[in-house]
């Protein structure tokens, strides 16, 4: 495990989640309304209004520098702003990884209007960010060890409905410094998308092995 972490205590994460995590969703659900929204030119200014007062409240105090944490009880770090999982994040989607007992992981999860590509269906990047994700977490050890993406292909059978999915990955084999993982995502109808990578863990971690 890599060193340079600032660790949060059990106590102060949950005390930040709790403040944080409505914010996200809020903010979350504000883009999905965004997107649909039909109201009047004068609704509009004055939701503008108030979006403008938030952004000022928000503004009151900023981190200057991003800090990565760990949690001090599992050691896994914290995405705070990760694009895929972030817990402040309001573009990620929200998606919560579960582990099973025989090292499957697996994510269900609602993919709105905010990750629509052709109408009605997800945009392909999306689930190719949403597969990268959950086949690192399972490369990874619950991203305990350091393992980043080598190469990722995906097989689109066919597109994803907007809605709830459920994403799926396993590790295949490692041998020595690689892991093979492997993946799927799935809408109401079955999988859509397939997934193989290689996931390495970089030369530092070699060293301090």
């Amino acid at each position: 495990m890599d060193s340079g972490f600032d660790v949060i205590s059990a106590q102060e994460y949950a005390r930040q989640r709790a403040s944080y995590e409505p914010l996200t969703d809020a903010v979350r659900k504000l883009i999905d309304v965004g997107i649909h929204t039909a109201v009047d030119e004068v609704t509009v200014q004055e939701a503008l209004g108030h979006l403008a007062a938030a952004t000022e409240l928000l503004e009151r105090e900023q981190r200057s520098v991003t800090s990565t944490l760990r949690h001090a009880d599992t050691g896994r770090p914290l995405a705070w702003a990760n694009p895929a999982v972030g817990l402040r994040n309001a573009i990620a989607p929200p998606m919560v990884i579960e582990h099973d007992g025989d090292g499957r992981c697996f994510s269900e999860f609602t993919l709105g209007p905010a990750y629509e590509g052709p109408p009605g269906w997800v945009h392909g990047g999306i689930c190719a960010l949403v597969l990268d994700h959950i086949l690192g977490e399972v490369a990874s050890e619950g991203l305990t060890q350091p393992k980043y993406t080598g190469t990722i292909s995906l097989r689109y059978l066919r597109g994803t409905h907007l809605g709830s999915v459920r994403a799926e990955a396993f590790v295949e084999r490692s041998e020595q410094f690689k892991t093979f993982a492997r993946g799927y995502l799935m809408d109401a109808d079955g999988v859509t998308v397939e997934a193989e990578g290689v996931f390495i863990m970089p030369a530092w971690a070699r060293d301090a092995r």
